[in-house]
């Protein structure tokens, strides 16, 4: 069962996804009233226990970012194979990951406009799968990570490429542009260590395939992310790691072909499902 944060009839509810609708639960658990509050709480299974069996209470709904409410999101660059080789210092693997933070603000849901901002056209789409820490841990060994992990979701890591670069040593203001990246549709609950290591991410625009590799074959699988960055902060339930994109992304393309418009996005991952986005202009 997975479980989303949505509005209908202009109320913002979180609910178990059905092939029908949703089935609204934050009424049920008025002690976590968000998504987050949830998972924070190791809330997943009582959801899904609360759910079996109950109608569907809405039909047409507007996905919001699955947890806006989340205080923090680490993103992990450069770290597939063919990724690093774009770069000048390609043929030297990484021995550090490469971190920066992104805000809830920057993202919104699934079947929702990514939004090209009039300062630049170069909105680019990276897509990714993100982990949803569910238990707190410091120096977690890579043994025990995936204990760790409460679920699972999907991130297209929209970024606007010529302000990632007007600085030396940071991407920060190129990744955080208000909804310019979306995240979800949903939380896939984390039950068996093959929903990572036999994930394939896809991403697709227009139909044509840009983006296309195994979670596998990344330079610091998962289990290194978590052990390598509660080495210095404590994971909390309900951070966000968003684990890495492939090559493909529009920017290295000859010429760059950014989103535009009328675009159409999607990332796929087998047993997640598929996230989906437009492109609108951002309205002045």
């Amino acid at each position: 069962m997975t479980f989303a944060t949505y509005t209908a009839g202009g109320e913002t509810c979180y609910g178990a996804v059905t092939d029908g609708g949703l089935i609204a639960l934050n009424d049920i658990f008025p002690q976590w009233p968000t998504l987050f509050d949830a998972v924070q709480a190791g809330g997943l299974a009582a959801l899904g226990e609360a759910a079996r069996g109950k109608a569907v209470t809405h039909e047409s709904v507007q996905y919001e970012m699955v947890l806006p409410t989340a205080r923090r999101i680490l993103c992990v660059g450069v770290n597939f194979p063919d990724r690093n080789a774009e770069y000048k210092d390609g043929s030297d693997l990484p021995k550090y990951m490469s971190l920066f933070p992104r805000f809830a603000s920057g993202f919104t849901g699934h079947d929702r406009p990514l939004i090209r901002p009039p300062e630049s056209h170069t909105l680019d789409y990276e897509g990714e799968l993100a982990i949803v820490i569910g238990k707190t841990g410091r120096r977690i060994a890579q043994a025990d990570a995936y204990d760790h992990i409460a679920a699972l979701t999907l991130c297209n890591e929209g970024t606007i490429r010529d302000w990632v670069r007007h600085a030396k040593f940071n991407v920060t203001q190129g990744k955080n542009w208000d909804n310019s990246g979306a995240l979800g549709p949903w939380l896939v609950p984390f039950t068996d260590a093959a929903q990572l290591d036999e994930a394939r991410i896809v991403t697709r625009v227009n139909g044509d395939i840009r983006q296309d590799d195994l979670v596998s074959r990344m330079l610091h699988p998962i289990r290194r992310q978590i052990e390598y960055i509660s080495t210095f902060m404590t994971l909390l339930p309900g951070d966000i790691i968003v684990t890495g994109t492939p090559t493909g992304s529009g920017a290295r393309l000859d010429p760059p072909h950014y989103l535009k418009p009328g675009d159409v996005v999607e990332v796929d991952v087998s047993g997640i499902g598929t996230l989906r986005n437009t492109v609108e202009d951002e309205a002045i």
